[in-house]
């Protein structure tokens, strides 16, 4: 089971990742400012990953511990997130489209190694 963890990882976090971006790209259509929608489409998007993760990538077995956990690991990805769109701007990547979607593919790359060793580290 182990060995498939990496591709359940890319599985689950592929729509876990396209669920994410709808909504920061449906946030950004509507006019919010890209933090607000980072804030918005992450919130609503770690909800969501905590029970995918959990379930199908991790650990079928989930507490109250691993969502703090998994909160403050999406705390810390939200500043990554928000940063890497930043730095994109300041470099004249003005479409928020694209410096969102570069930014979201890195995040979704670093998830994997906070959530297998940081939030569902006692899971293994």
């Amino acid at each position: 089971m182990r060995e498939n963890q990496l591709f359940r990882f890319v599985v689950t976090g592929g729509v876990n990742t396209l669920f994410y971006y709808l909504l920061y790209a449906f946030f950004i259509f509507m006019n919010f400012p890209y933090q607000a929608a980072v804030l918005f489409a992450t919130t609503i998007g770690v909800l969501f990953s905590y029970i995918t993760f959990g379930k199908y990538v991790f650990s079928k077995k989930r507490d109250f511990w691993s969502f703090v956990r998994f909160g403050l690991n999406y705390t810390g990805l939200y500043f990554l997130n928000i940063f890497i769109i930043t730095l994109l701007q300041r470099l004249a990547v003005e479409n928020l489209y694209a410096s969102g979607l570069v930014a979201t593919i890195v995040v979704a790359g670093v998830s994997f190694f906070t959530n297998k060793y940081f939030v569902y580290k006692d899971y293994e």
